[in-house]
């Protein structure tokens, strides 16, 4: 297992890692490889198709009928 050092943090980053690490029962050092778990192996953007899933099922088709407009409009005139 590989190890990690990280020099010239900001204090309030410290401060606010060891808080956030209080939260979750845990060491800083665990929550500082968590961090690192989900930001760097997890995938932040959703496919399509899981986009697609995300649709509720709600309606009719008829609701989302194309009314074909055979009119004319001449958008220059």
């Amino acid at each position: 297992m590989a190890s990690l050092i990280v020099r010239n943090i900001d204090e309030t980053i410290v401060n606010a890692l060891k808080q956030r690490a209080s939260r979750h029962g845990v060491s800083a050092e665990a929550e500082h490889r968590k961090i690192l778990e989900q930001v760097l192996l997890q995938p932040t953007k959703k496919s399509f198709t899981e986009v697609l899933g995300l649709i509720p099922n709600v309606g009719n088709d008829s609701d989302f009928a194309r009314v074909q407009d055979d009119t004319v409009h001449d958008v220059f005139a």
